[in-house]
Protein backbone atom coordinates (compact mmCIF):
# COMPACT_ATOMS: atom_id res chain seq x y z
CA UNK A 1 0.00 0.00 0.00
CA UNK A 2 1.22 3.46 -0.72
CA UNK A 3 1.39 6.36 1.65
CA UNK A 4 -2.05 7.34 2.84
CA UNK A 5 -3.56 4.43 0.88
CA UNK A 6 -7.09 3.08 1.04
CA UNK A 7 -8.39 0.82 3.80
CA UNK A 8 -7.38 -2.82 3.63
CA UNK A 9 -10.78 -4.31 2.78
CA UNK A 10 -9.75 -7.85 3.66
CA UNK A 11 -9.44 -7.12 7.37
CA UNK A 12 -11.47 -3.99 7.91
CA UNK A 13 -8.29 -2.28 9.11
CA UNK A 14 -6.83 0.92 7.71
CA UNK A 15 -3.12 1.29 7.16
CA UNK A 16 -1.88 4.75 6.42
CA UNK A 17 1.76 3.97 5.81
CA UNK A 18 4.21 6.80 6.35
CA UNK A 19 1.35 9.29 6.23
CA UNK A 20 0.86 12.56 8.01
CA UNK A 21 -0.63 12.79 11.48
CA UNK A 22 -4.36 12.91 11.94
CA UNK A 23 -5.63 16.38 12.72
CA UNK A 24 -7.63 15.10 15.70
CA UNK A 25 -4.67 13.53 17.53
CA UNK A 26 -5.26 14.27 21.19
CA UNK A 27 -3.53 14.50 24.52
CA UNK A 28 -4.50 11.10 25.88
CA UNK A 29 -3.29 7.73 24.76
CA UNK A 30 -6.74 6.37 25.76
CA UNK A 31 -9.64 5.16 23.65
CA UNK A 32 -9.48 8.16 21.32
CA UNK A 33 -11.82 9.75 18.80
CA UNK A 34 -13.76 7.24 16.72
CA UNK A 35 -12.91 4.19 18.84
CA UNK A 36 -15.59 1.54 19.18
CA UNK A 37 -16.49 0.09 22.58
CA UNK A 38 -13.81 -2.36 23.70
CA UNK A 39 -11.14 -0.77 21.51
CA UNK A 40 -8.03 0.79 23.00
CA UNK A 41 -5.63 3.24 21.37
CA UNK A 42 -2.09 1.85 21.44
CA UNK A 43 1.17 3.25 20.09
CA UNK A 44 3.88 1.03 18.63
CA UNK A 45 7.50 2.06 17.99
CA UNK A 46 8.98 0.62 14.79
CA UNK A 47 12.63 0.49 13.82
CA UNK A 48 15.04 -1.36 11.57
CA UNK A 49 18.67 -0.95 10.55
CA UNK A 50 19.42 -4.08 8.51
CA UNK A 51 18.43 -4.68 4.90
CA UNK A 52 15.92 -2.33 3.23
CA UNK A 53 14.69 -0.85 6.51
CA UNK A 54 12.05 1.42 4.96
CA UNK A 55 10.52 -1.43 2.95
CA UNK A 56 10.54 -3.63 6.04
CA UNK A 57 8.68 -1.01 8.09
CA UNK A 58 6.10 -0.49 5.33
CA UNK A 59 5.49 -4.25 5.09
CA UNK A 60 5.29 -4.65 8.87
CA UNK A 61 2.69 -1.87 9.03
CA UNK A 62 0.57 -3.59 6.38
CA UNK A 63 0.82 -6.91 8.22
CA UNK A 64 -0.02 -5.24 11.51
CA UNK A 65 -3.07 -3.54 9.99
CA UNK A 66 -4.31 -6.86 8.58
CA UNK A 67 -3.95 -8.71 11.90
CA UNK A 68 -6.99 -9.91 13.86
CA UNK A 69 -7.79 -7.57 16.73
CA UNK A 70 -6.44 -4.47 14.94
CA UNK A 71 -9.25 -2.14 13.87
CA UNK A 72 -7.05 0.66 12.48
CA UNK A 73 -3.37 1.38 11.99
CA UNK A 74 -1.95 4.81 11.17
CA UNK A 75 1.76 5.50 10.79
CA UNK A 76 3.87 8.57 11.40
CA UNK A 77 6.38 9.72 8.81
CA UNK A 78 9.63 7.77 8.75
CA UNK A 79 12.83 9.14 10.30
CA UNK A 80 16.53 8.29 9.98
CA UNK A 81 18.36 8.13 13.30
CA UNK A 82 21.75 7.09 14.59
CA UNK A 83 21.75 4.06 16.91
CA UNK A 84 21.36 4.90 20.62
CA UNK A 85 23.31 2.67 23.02
CA UNK A 86 24.10 0.40 20.05
CA UNK A 87 26.32 0.06 16.99
CA UNK A 88 25.58 -0.63 13.35
CA UNK A 89 24.02 1.36 10.53
CA UNK A 90 21.49 4.16 10.98
CA UNK A 91 17.92 3.18 11.81
CA UNK A 92 14.69 3.99 10.05
CA UNK A 93 12.08 4.66 12.75
CA UNK A 94 8.37 5.41 12.93
CA UNK A 95 5.44 5.11 15.33
CA UNK A 96 2.07 3.50 14.59
CA UNK A 97 -1.19 4.39 16.28
CA UNK A 98 -3.53 1.41 16.56
CA UNK A 99 -7.10 0.88 17.60
CA UNK A 100 -7.12 -2.64 19.04
CA UNK A 101 -9.24 -5.08 20.96
CA UNK A 102 -6.18 -7.15 21.92
CA UNK A 103 -5.05 -7.20 25.55
CA UNK A 104 -1.53 -5.83 26.15
CA UNK A 105 0.24 -9.21 26.31
CA UNK A 106 -1.67 -10.50 23.27
CA UNK A 107 -0.58 -7.39 21.37
CA UNK A 108 3.01 -7.98 22.52
CA UNK A 109 2.77 -11.57 21.24
CA UNK A 110 1.57 -10.27 17.86
CA UNK A 111 4.45 -7.78 17.67
CA UNK A 112 7.03 -10.43 18.52
CA UNK A 113 5.56 -12.82 15.93
CA UNK A 114 5.89 -10.08 13.28
CA UNK A 115 9.51 -9.46 14.32
CA UNK A 116 10.24 -13.18 14.04
CA UNK A 117 8.57 -13.37 10.61
CA UNK A 118 10.94 -10.61 9.45
CA UNK A 119 14.05 -12.44 10.66
CA UNK A 120 14.59 -10.67 14.00
CA UNK A 121 17.36 -12.28 16.01
CA UNK A 122 18.47 -11.32 19.51
CA UNK A 123 22.13 -12.40 19.73
CA UNK A 124 22.89 -9.67 22.30
CA UNK A 125 21.29 -6.58 23.82
CA UNK A 126 20.81 -3.71 21.31
CA UNK A 127 22.07 -5.78 18.38
CA UNK A 128 21.34 -4.46 14.87
CA UNK A 129 17.90 -5.64 13.79
CA UNK A 130 15.80 -6.40 10.76
CA UNK A 131 12.69 -5.23 12.65
CA UNK A 132 12.05 -3.91 16.14
CA UNK A 133 8.48 -3.39 17.37
CA UNK A 134 7.94 -1.90 20.84
CA UNK A 135 4.62 -1.41 22.60
CA UNK A 136 5.00 2.16 23.84
CA UNK A 137 1.56 3.06 25.20
CA UNK A 138 -1.64 1.08 25.64
CA UNK A 139 -4.39 3.52 26.44
CA UNK A 140 -3.67 4.93 29.88
CA UNK A 141 -2.60 1.52 31.21
CA UNK A 142 0.27 1.29 33.66
CA UNK A 143 1.64 -2.24 33.83
CA UNK A 144 4.65 -3.95 35.39
CA UNK A 145 4.86 -7.53 34.16
CA UNK A 146 8.02 -9.61 33.68
CA UNK A 147 7.35 -9.48 29.91
CA UNK A 148 6.02 -5.94 29.52
CA UNK A 149 6.25 -2.55 31.21
CA UNK A 150 3.74 0.15 30.24
CA UNK A 151 4.30 2.89 29.40
CA UNK A 152 7.57 1.82 27.77
CA UNK A 153 10.20 2.66 30.41
CA UNK A 154 12.58 4.58 28.08
CA UNK A 155 10.26 6.22 25.58
CA UNK A 156 10.75 9.64 27.18
CA UNK A 157 14.55 9.33 26.66
CA UNK A 158 14.49 8.59 22.92
CA UNK A 159 14.11 11.21 20.20
CA UNK A 160 13.53 8.42 17.68
CA UNK A 161 10.35 7.57 19.62
CA UNK A 162 9.17 11.01 20.73
CA UNK A 163 9.49 12.78 17.34
CA UNK A 164 7.23 10.34 15.41
CA UNK A 165 4.94 9.92 18.43
CA UNK A 166 4.37 13.68 18.45
CA UNK A 167 3.42 13.52 14.75
CA UNK A 168 0.46 11.34 15.77
CA UNK A 169 -0.32 12.86 19.18
CA UNK A 170 1.02 16.44 19.26
CA UNK A 171 -0.38 17.30 22.69
CA UNK A 172 0.70 14.08 24.41
CA UNK A 173 1.68 14.40 28.06
CA UNK A 174 3.66 11.59 29.70
CA UNK A 175 4.31 11.03 33.40
CA UNK A 176 7.67 12.83 32.91
CA UNK A 177 6.00 15.88 31.32
CA UNK A 178 4.81 17.12 27.93
CA UNK A 179 6.31 14.98 25.16
CA UNK A 180 7.24 18.08 23.14
CA UNK A 181 9.27 19.49 26.06
CA UNK A 182 10.95 16.13 26.62
CA UNK A 183 11.95 16.01 22.94
CA UNK A 184 13.47 19.51 23.19
CA UNK A 185 15.72 18.20 25.97
CA UNK A 186 17.07 15.49 23.63
CA UNK A 187 18.70 17.86 21.13
CA UNK A 188 21.88 15.76 21.06
CA UNK A 189 20.08 12.85 19.39
CA UNK A 190 20.16 13.49 15.64
CA UNK A 191 16.95 12.69 13.77
CA UNK A 192 16.08 13.39 10.13
CA UNK A 193 12.62 13.10 8.59
CA UNK A 194 12.68 11.01 5.43
CA UNK A 195 10.78 12.05 2.26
Amino acid sequence: MTRGGPPDRSSGAHASVGGDAAPDAGKSAGAGVGSAPGEVMAYIGLGANLGDAGATLRQALLELAASPGIAACEASPFYRTAPVDAGGPDFVNAVARLRTTLAPLALLDLLQALEHRHGRERPYRNAPRTLDLDLLLYGDRVMHDPRLTLPHPRLHERAFVLRPLLDLAPGLVLAQGPAAALLTGLGGQAIERLP
